[in-house]
């Protein structure tokens, strides 16, 4: 359980190899943290040795996004190991190719499942967990290209768009629980996924990112935009006529 400075004892990284989540995580990190669970597709690239500290366990464990059947079993094993969760961040996703998307329906598919699909099944099974408990944080990696979807990338701009629309839900639903959601909107990040893709304005890092997201937690908030000035940025495109919206140099 978190102490009286909100440190968490417990964090679960679901996406153990995303570069923000794993700014995330470090970024919570404190003397109060025991446990740091990192939830990966592919464990071997988990590189626990990044966090680890005397008394800090680090437990890598399988976490297929794909695989919704798996995910509630995911979550009760991680209770039965490590007791409560404080922190749960979800920070997995597929970017892809529009083109390549757009010329290959199943593989759009794929990615859309993972983006949309996957995280409402583990942001489920995660928020359920945290309601048990009374208590507790789940953290969900939107992107404000879900705010409005842009031809450039309307694949996964949609399955963002809708994973925002839920984690929203998600949040409403659990007023007066004790659990609550975090839901967080960066902008373009420099990072592995993003490699070969034209950077857009307001560019940031995945360290900013964290900077932006620890301090939202810390004070309570429920969305968060990184960095700030995107909000009053889309608060504007959500508005321009469509038309016009069509022929604005956005990519």
């Amino acid at each position: 359980m978190e102490n009286a400075f909100a440190e968490p004892q417990t964090i679960v990284l679901l996406g153990g190899t995303s570069e923000i989540g794993r700014a995330i995580v470090s970024k919570l990190l404190s003397a109060s943290t025991t446990t740091v669970v990192l939830g990966c597709r592919r464990p071997g690239e988990a590189n626990p040795a990044a966090f680890e500290r005397p008394g800090l366990t680090v437990d890598v464990a399988s976490f297929d996004a794909a695989d919704t059947a798996s995910h509630e079993q995911f979550v009760a094993s991680a209770v039965e190991r490590h007791g409560d969760l404080d922190v749960v961040v979800l920070a997995f996703g597929v970017l892809g190719d529009q083109a390549e998307l757009e010329a290959n329906p199943q593989a759009a598919a794929e990615a859309v499942h993972v983006n949309y699909t996957g995280a409402v099944s583990a942001s489920l099974a995660a928020a359920n967990q945290l309601r048990r408990q009374g208590h507790g944080r789940l953290v969900v990696l939107s992107s404000v290209a879900g705010e409005r979807v842009r031809k450039a990338n309307f694949v996964y701009g949609s399955s963002k768009a809708g994973l925002d629309g839920f984690a929203q839900g998600l949040a409403d639903s659990l007023h007066g629980s004790g659990a609550s959601v975090l839901v967080v909107r960066p902008g373009f990040v420099h990072s592995k996924m993003t490699e070969g893709h034209a950077a857009a304005p307001f560019a940031t890092t995945p360290a900013k990112v964290a900077d932006d997201t620890v301090k939202a937690l810390r004070s309570g908030r429920h969305t968060v935009w990184s960095p700030g000035i995107l909000r009053f940025v889309f608060s504007v495109l959500r508005h321009v006529p469509r038309g016009l919206f069509r022929r604005l140099p956005l990519g």
